[in-house]
């Protein structure tokens, strides 16, 4: 089922509107391309925490993200009822999420443990998150990737960058 402004995985409630929306849309190309539920979430968080980074919202005065949304929608000539599949497929997102170059900290049977996204093997083990999350830290900035750390119950607590 497809998100929407509305109606969007819980882990994302706290993204601010411009990040979360961007989320949405490479979670459900994600989805579009068989990815399964929690690894799209996963990725499309982190993909759309690096493209604000990269796209910084000069127009927006922190208003609402449609507003934000439909005057870059503008801007290259489309209108808001006019968002396609191919629009939601932005290139830069969801073309480098299938590098698997991004690290996870799960929990694991005996504490927590480092996963390479994309592998279904742990790199490492650790007896407490806060161990697992300086390791994944230090690798992250090591390598220049992105550490994505999740709760006990699996869900995204919150993204790393290096």
């Amino acid at each position: 089922m497809p998100w929407n402004k509305h109606d969007y995985p819980v882990s994302m409630k706290n993204l601010k509107p411009r990040i979360r929306h961007k989320a949405i849309e490479i979670a459900n190309a994600l989805l579009e391309e068989s990815y399964e539920e929690g690894r799209a979430i996963a990725i499309a968080t982190a993909k759309a925490e690096e493209w604000d980074e990269n796209h910084p919202d000069d127009k927006a005065s922190g208003s609402d993200a449609s507003s934000a949304t439909s005057s870059m929608e503008n801007s290259k000539g489309t209108t808001s009822s006019d968002t396609s599949s191919k629009e939601r497929r932005h290139s830069e997102p969801v073309s480098s999420s299938k590098s698997h170059n991004n690290i996870h900290v799960v929990p694991a049977e005996s504490g927590w443990a480092i996963k390479q996204e994309g592998t279904s093997d742990y790199h490492s083990t650790y007896n407490t998150k806060a161990d697992a999350v300086d390791a994944a830290k230090a690798w992250s900035n090591k390598q220049h990737i992105r550490a994505i750390i999740h709760n006990q119950d699996g869900q995204i607590a919150r993204s790393l960058k290096s």
